[in-house]
């Protein structure tokens, strides 16, 4: 058995995951998978759980958030 990274739980079925840097993570649950590697808005703080957008370095959750951020072009698809 393996212990969740996050929350430190032995669990049989954990997984393993590795980051596009190369760290390995070691999770219970995709929950806590999210809370330890999901990317956070820079506007509204989220965790971003799927594509979300960036511009000028920053990611943001939806075009709707970079907009409040100041960033014009970006827009949510329709």
């Amino acid at each position: 058995m393996a212990a969740c990274d996050v929350c430190g739980n032995e669990y049989d079925k954990a997984f393993t995951v590795e980051t596009a840097g190369g760290e390995h993570h070691t999770f219970d649950s995709l929950e806590c998978a999210i809370q330890a590697i999901a990317p956070i808005c820079g506007h509204c703080s989220c965790r971003i759980v799927g594509h979300g957008v960036e511009s000028n370095g920053s990611i943001y959750c939806c075009a709707h958030c970079a907009q409040a951020d100041g960033e014009s072009e970006l827009v949510d698809r329709a």
